[in-house]
């Protein structure tokens, strides 16, 4: 689909839902009611920020200096602003390691990913192996590319940095160079100062710049010092954040790509986190650039086009090729517009080719580990088709935002059916999910000489608490003689256990939760609806390290022939079980602004879109549930709210668009009511009580005849 295209989220009008059953309404406390008449006067609102054609927010780009010079946020910049805090991994982004960056180039960016709250795409594109990499940066060739939101929260969650780029080309890109790097300090330390505070406030990590067009003497001069300025300012505002420069022009001013570090571009190299080496390199680039790197061999991103585009190395299902040599020489790799397995290959098969490309590089990419519990995935991939709440669909129709992705594991693909030996295949699947809009699928065959196969999901790398609780949501599918159980291995701390040396632990299952997390949904030992099954698991700890999480498959008794399994899990959660729960904050002072009305002409419903603002304690909730319950008056008393409540859908901050939402009209003389009620998910996963939900009231009515 093309940037321009204004296909967006469905309206409320017109999406397909079943309704989620509740217990009847109650008066809550803190409830706000809002009494407001009905205007039918255009509201505009600003096109940068909010889709003229469904007025949802969506991300954008600032297309000149003019532009990024003048901007400021205001309160509609809100729905923009990344809510998902730089999650801890193990080994830290600024160890030595060779890290692993991917830069996101598809058609010119911002497409169905601009919709803030979600598209009704039916086969978008998604990336989910983050655990492979260290660093995404979202590119596009206009001048300043801020990550949409989305991206920023996925990565976030992932515990992987996320950059936006700089970007000036040809002939209007020198022109606008010249205009701020060839003068004054003032004049650059002010684009440097606009960049940082855009980072900032939309809680990004940094910027790549890439400068590809010529420069006069006096520009190129000031550049290194525009570089640093931006570096230093930006360090002091996000500890942490990297300013990256790309491979293009050189300290002579001239446009002239080397494909290596060296003597010609060095000087910016210097003044930077790190450098991404343009594609057209052979190893003689490589060999160069590390005897001019010395010790900061991991700052170097040796770029690989997986389109394969020039006198490149590999590319496609072989861009294996350049990252082996690229891992031998001691660098990080920068692995540019990997959507080749989406734009190129089709849109048809794209999760099994994802998977296969990610695969051919897994041995190569060191993996980063969970630094921090607590812990819990349904695996959703931030798209579906349709969203589900145990183990239901209560929503139908296809849905796009990577907002709601989930941590995903460790892909396996060992062996093939009918191989000997046992062969094994973990993949996402779109059907039959638990919550969100996936699950993990699990095929296998356990082998006649074996009683188990063990398919290692997550590595975690922290401390142990004393005491820790697990639960686990599977479902198996005719497969009566497989046993399911989790195993958790870790390693001693303590002066003398060798290193690498591990302790499996498989616990067994609890028949009740501890009384202090008894708010989990689903119990323990239960089995619930359409199959699925509930475990959970306790387990006190000593002086370790939490190192894997794996699911064990065995057999409960040998055989002469394999015995196939197909297994899907649900949710996984991995919690302190000593941290007593607290219970869940109140949804506070929720309002509604920017309201605007619609007559259907022909019916007796109005369209009703307007932007839900409430308070919540940062960082304890990972999302919130939108609902909505509208009642009809009779004689100008309002009934009371009859009907159950509907889902909106989710917002992943403290607010929330409404768009064409139908709701009745108002009869002369009376008034309706529509109530909307907000319900925060819980990281740990608690059901929050409903008296704890947000909850609004909005009380409308006919505007008074001119004659009275």
């Amino acid at each position: 689909m093309e940037a321009g295209h204004k296909r967006g989220p469905e309206p409320e009008l017109r999406r397909n839902k079943r309704r989620r059953s509740f217990p009847p309404a109650t008066e809550s406390q803190g409830a706000t009611i809002l009494h407001k008449t009905v205007s039918y006067a255009p509201h505009p609102l600003p096109a940068r920020q909010f889709d003229r054609d469904t007025t949802q927010p969506i991300s954008f780009y600032l297309s000149s200096l003019e532009e990024l010079l003048g901007w400021k946020p205001t309160s509609d910049d809100d729905f923009n602003v990344a809510t998902t805090p730089l999650a801890e991994r193990q080994p830290p982004l600024h160890s030595k390691r060779p890290r692993t960056l991917v830069c996101h180039d598809m058609k010119n960016g911002y497409l169905e990913d601009r919709f803030i709250q979600g598209s009704a795409a039916r086969a978008p594109y998604v990336f989910y192996h983050w655990q492979y990499i260290d660093i995404f940066v979202y590119f596009s060739h206009h001048t300043v590319t801020i990550p949409p939101v989305t991206w920023t929260n996925a990565a976030h969650r992932n515990g992987v940095s996320v950059l936006g780029t700089f970007i000036t080309e040809w002939t209007d890109g020198g022109k606008l160079c010249e205009s701020f790097l060839a003068g004054e300090a003032h004049a650059y330390h002010a684009v440097a100062e606009q960049l940082v505070n855009i980072a900032r406030f939309y809680c990004f990590d940094g910027w790549l710049v890439n400068i590809e067009n010529t420069l006069s003497e006096a520009a190129v001069q000031n550049l290194p010092l525009f570089l640093h300025r931006l570096r230093e300012r930006l360090q002091q505002a996000l500890p942490g954040g990297l300013v990256i420069w790309y491979d293009s022009v050189l300290q002579s001013g001239e446009l002239q790509w080397q494909n290596e570090l060296n003597e010609k571009n060095r000087v910016f190299f210097d003044a930077c986190d790190g450098f991404f080496t343009n594609y057209n390199w052979q190893e003689e680039h490589l060999e160069r650039t590390r005897a001019q790197a010395g010790e900061r061999l991991a700052d170097v991103y040796v770029g690989i086009d997986v389109f394969a585009r020039g006198k490149v190395v590999g590319g496609g299902f072989e861009t294996d090729k350049p990252l082996r040599l690229i891992r031998k020489h001691g660098f990080s790799a920068a692995i540019f517009a990997p959507g080749w397995v989406y734009e190129y290959l089709g849109k048809e098969g794209f999760l099994q080719n994802e998977n296969k490309f990610w695969a051919l590089l897994s041995e190569l990419l060191p993996t980063h580990s969970i630094g921090a519990l607590p812990f819990s995935t349904c695996f959703c991939l931030g798209m579906g088709t349709g969203r589900f709440s145990a183990g239901q669909e209560e929503e139908v129709g296809p849905w796009y935002n990577l907002s709601g992705q989930d941590i995903q594991p460790l892909f396996t693909d060992r062996g093939a059916p009918g191989e000997t030996g046992g062969w094994l295949c973990t993949r996402c699947s779109l059907q039959d999910a638990w919550n969100g809009g996936s699950c993990l699928l699990i095929q296998g065959a356990i082998p006649p000489e074996a009683d188990q196969v063990a398919v290692r999901l997550f590595s975690f790398q922290l401390p142990a608490p004393p005491k820790l609780f697990l639960s686990l949501l599977y479902k198996l599918e005719a497969s009566p003689e497989v046993v399911v159980a989790l195993e958790l291995s870790t390693r001693d701390t303590s002066v003398s256990a060798l290193p690498g040396l591990a302790t499996r632990h498989q616990p067994q299952p609890l028949t009740t939760p501890p009384p202090h997390l008894s708010g989990l949904p689903h119990g323990c030992g239960r089995q619930g609806v359409a199959g699925w099954v509930s475990r959970c698991y306790e387990l006190e700890l000593k002086n370790c390290i939490l190192q894997d999480l794996a699911l064990i498959l065995s057999c409960r008794q040998l055989g002469p022939h394999e015995r196939r399994f197909t297994c899907r899990l649900g949710e996984i959660r991995v919690l302190d079980a000593a941290s007593p729960r607290l219970s869940a904050p109140q949804v506070a002072s929720l309002q509604a602004s920017q309201l605007l009305w619609h007559k259907t002409l022909g019916t007796d419903q109005l369209s009703l879109s307007l932007t839900l603002r409430w308070s919540y304690p940062p960082h304890q909730a990972r999302c919130f549930r939108i609902y909505c319950q509208g009642a009809a008056s009779h004689g100008g008393r309002p009934l009371p709210l009859l009907q159950e409540p509907d889902l909106l859908g989710q917002a992943h901050a403290t607010l929330y668009r409404v768009g064409g939402l139908a709701v009745p009209a108002v009869p002369a003389g009376a008034s309706n009511q529509v109530a909307f009620f907000v319900e925060p998910i819980l990281n740990e996963g608690f059901t929050v009580d409903r008296s704890r939900w947000g909850r609004l009231e909005l009380v409308y009515s006919d505007p008074p005849s001119p004659s009275t």
